[in-house]
């Protein structure tokens, strides 16, 4: 069966073996779309959470054949720069494998509303799970963030992170960066 849509603006094709392939397959096995992370197949991770006709789904359980004539947008298409900017000068980014997901979930918001509040801003995040951050760092970055695309203020880069020189301290033998 072939299915056509749109993947990130760009008309797409795909020949599945079986109506009930999942979006998420489609996306990485047949289309080569790897930003759209694997990691439950159960819908309950978000980490494959990408938008289709501008809603927020969890691709492993979206059938491809319901996808004819459709637009989706992967990590790579829904997420403006300042969200990606945001996310690293905010030390939200750790393992790596909830982030896509994340990242479609905060542009989505961040489209619906552009200076959410931390209520908001979990509740937009409830269906994507990160192990590793805590979701602090990520709920300072969906800030910055939102702070960026009102304003265009560049997000701090990794390149002040990389050049600012770290020194011990004598008062409490950490280290911490130079003055």
């Amino acid at each position: 069966m072939r299915v056509e849509m749109r993947v990130d603006g760009e008309p797409a094709a795909a020949e599945i073996d079986r109506p009930g392939e999942s979006l998420l397959t489609t996306l990485r096995d047949r289309l080569g779309r790897y930003g759209t992370k694997n990691a439950c197949e159960q819908g309950e991770c978000g980490s494959c959470t990408v938008l289709l006709d501008g809603d927020p789904v969890c691709a492993c359980l979206v059938a491809t054949a319901q996808c004819e004539g459709r637009e989706v947008k992967t990590v790579v298409g829904a997420v403006p720069r300042p969200v990606r900017d945001a996310f690293i000068a905010c030390g939200a980014v750790q393992c790596g494998f909830c982030t896509p997901g994340l990242l479609v979930s905060v542009a989505d918001l961040l489209a619906r509303d552009g200076d959410p509040n931390d209520v908001q801003i979990r509740e937009a995040l409830a269906g994507n799970l990160c192990r590793c951050t805590g979701y602090e760092k990520i709920i300072d970055a969906v800030h910055a963030a939102a702070e960026l695309m009102s304003d265009g203020t560049p997000a701090p880069t990794r390149a002040h992170w990389i050049t600012t020189p770290v020194v011990p301290s004598a008062a409490n033998d950490a280290t911490e960066a130079a003055p």
